[in-house]
Formats: C-alpha cells, sequence, structure tokens
C-alpha cells in the first residue's frame, strides 16, 4: 500500500469524518443509498384526513370561540316573562319569552332570549309573571343553536316597579 500524498491527505475525502461508498461485488463504485422519504409522503392518509376534518373544525372552533366572546350590544328590557324552558336535545340552554308592555294592559312586542347560567335562569323563574327588567348581550353569528336559539344572551334579572 502506497502512503497518500499530502494533497490526497488533506482533502476532505481522505479525512476520518468521510464516509466512502462501499464497492459492489463486481469491484464497481456502490450507488449511495436512497435518500429517506419525508414524512408527509410517508403518512400522506392521516395528513390528508387531518388537513379535511382538523382544520375546518380548528376554524368552527375558533368562530365560535370569537362569536361568543365578542358581544354586538349590550342593553336592558322592561315586561313580563311570559314563558321560560330548559330546551335542547343535546346542549340544554334555557329559553324565555318577555312581553314588553306600552301602557298597562298592552303588549307591544314580545324578546325571545337565551339564558345560559342556571342561577339567572332560577331568578327569572322566581319572578315569571311580575314586571321585571332584564339586561342581556346580543352575540351575533354563533354558528350553531347548541349556545342558544337566540342571538341575545341575558345575563341578569331585577325586579322593576309596576
Amino acid at each position: 500500500m502506497v502512503d497518500p500524498t499530502p494533497e490526497e491527505h488533506d482533502s476532505p475525502a481522505g479525512s476520518a469524518g468521510a464516509v466512502a461508498a462501499a464497492p459492489d461485488a463486481q469491484g464497481g463504485e456502490a450507488t449511495p443509498p436512497a435518500p429517506r422519504t419525508s414524512f408527509v409522503r410517508r403518512h400522506w392518509l392521516a395528513v390528508t384526513v387531518l388537513v379535511l376534518l382538523g382544520l375546518p373544525a380548528l376554524g368552527l372552533g375558533i368562530w365560535t370561540a370569537a362569536a361568543l366572546s365578542w358581544s354586538y350590544s349590550e342593553g336592558s328590557r322592561a315586561g313580563y316573562v311570559q314563558k321560560i324552558s330548559r330546551k335542547g336535545w343535546l346542549c340544554k340552554t334555557w329559553e324565555g319569552t318577555l312581553y314588553t308592555d306600552i301602557a298597562k294592559g298592552f303588549r307591544s312586542d314580545s324578546f325571545s332570549f337565551t339564558v345560559r347560567s342556571d342561577s339567572v335562569a332560577a331568578a327569572i323563574t322566581a319572578l315569571s309573571g311580575k314586571r321585571v327588567t332584564v339586561t342581556y348581550q346580543q352575540h351575533v353569528g354563533v354558528p350553531t343553536s347548541c349556545f342558544g336559539e337566540t342571538e341575545y344572551f341575558v345575563t341578569a334579572v331585577e325586579p322593576s316597579p309596576e
């Protein structure tokens, strides 16, 4: 065996860190191993399912959270609570109707509302049939009726003088 010349010794091919391809059975140069395929190509079905189902679910979740946390308007209405009931197949919410009046004995308008808090619903139930003032927030664009059938969410109730 011949000692390498100084030029060959300093070259990157002659360094200890370099890996040389082993010769094949015929004595020629071996082909380097094929590069490993990417994660997306190896798991294409799982990635496709995640994209087709996960991204819309994530978008719906962000939309719902934004619609429930942002209030379009806030206010109060006075009138008589006509009904309040717990409704829903899967997501139970309290739904009610308040009749506003122009003058005593004349109903002018009905106001449908949703209550998400059980304690507020209990207070409304206790004041049912009496004149009350409800404080509400309007949430526009809530994507499903699971959070309430109306866009008006009552947050407080207090009795009001007749």
